[in-house]
């Protein structure tokens, strides 16, 4: 005879059963991911070659080896494509900055770590910085491009180190949003220079360049004196 506390020990765990995906779907579900992936790294390629306008779906379906149709099963409209391989981008970049980071302890060295790895990003893949350029042409209807969304969503972890660096004495005591602000303009303006002018300088001096100025300025101690007597 079942009782109210047998139907619940058997109930729970049948529940819970349940909620686990079955390996095919589990399969399947890994082959989707896959796929959008592939359609994505072709698109990007595809787009900073030939442009938004020129880009065509079917060339793109023939590149991935798919029908026309799965990728609007993807992707409903050729918009939608775009900005999910620009916003693909700027996911890769995160991803690489946080493997890059990831045991590094002090945190002076985090943000040097951090500045070669978003360098060192776009120098590998400068068609990602057209990606970012077109989508600011063709969508200006947008309030915010996709660098600026990720920019804006991944500073806080930055807000706080340069938050702790002044806590210990290490770094000015300045509003943290300047000095984010001026390092993520930095940065920015190198990636976008880089790529219209050709990438003069390797990376490494780019990064001794940008911290350098970052982290001493250009004054000597004198002049620091001089300047701010207080």
């Amino acid at each position: 005879m079942w009782t109210d506390q047998s139907v619940r020990s058997w109930a729970i765990p049948q529940m819970a059963e349940n909620t686990q995906k079955s390996p095919k779907r589990a399969c399947g579900e890994a082959l989707w991911a896959s796929r959008k992936e592939e359609i994505l790294t072709q698109a990007a390629l595809l787009f900073a070659k030939h442009g938004y306008s020129e880009t065509d779906t079917q060339l793109l379906a023939e590149t991935v080896g798919v029908g026309k149709g799965t990728v609007y099963r993807y992707f409903p409209s050729k918009r939608e494509l775009f900005l999910a391989a620009a916003d693909r981008v700027m996911r890769m970049l995160r991803e690489r900055i946080d493997r890059g980071i990831a045991d590094v302890v002090d945190p002076i060295e985090k943000i040097s770590t951090g500045v070669r790895e978003f360098l060192t990003f776009f120098a590998e893949n400068p068609q990602f910085v057209e990606l970012l350029i077109q989508e600011r042409a063709q969508f200006k209807d947008r309030t915010k491009p996709t660098f600026i969304e990720h920019r804006q969503a991944n500073v806080q972890r930055w807000r706080d180190i340069y938050q702790g660096l002044i806590a210990e004495g290490r770094v000015r005591d300045v509003p943290i949003d300047r000095i984010t602000d001026m390092i993520g303009n930095l940065l920015y303006g190198t990636i976008f220079t880089n790529y219209f002018s050709g990438q003069a300088k390797s990376v490494d001096v780019q990064v001794r360049d940008v911290l350098d100025i970052a982290f001493h300025g250009i004054l000597t101690a004198g002049e620091h004196e001089r300047h701010n007597p207080s």
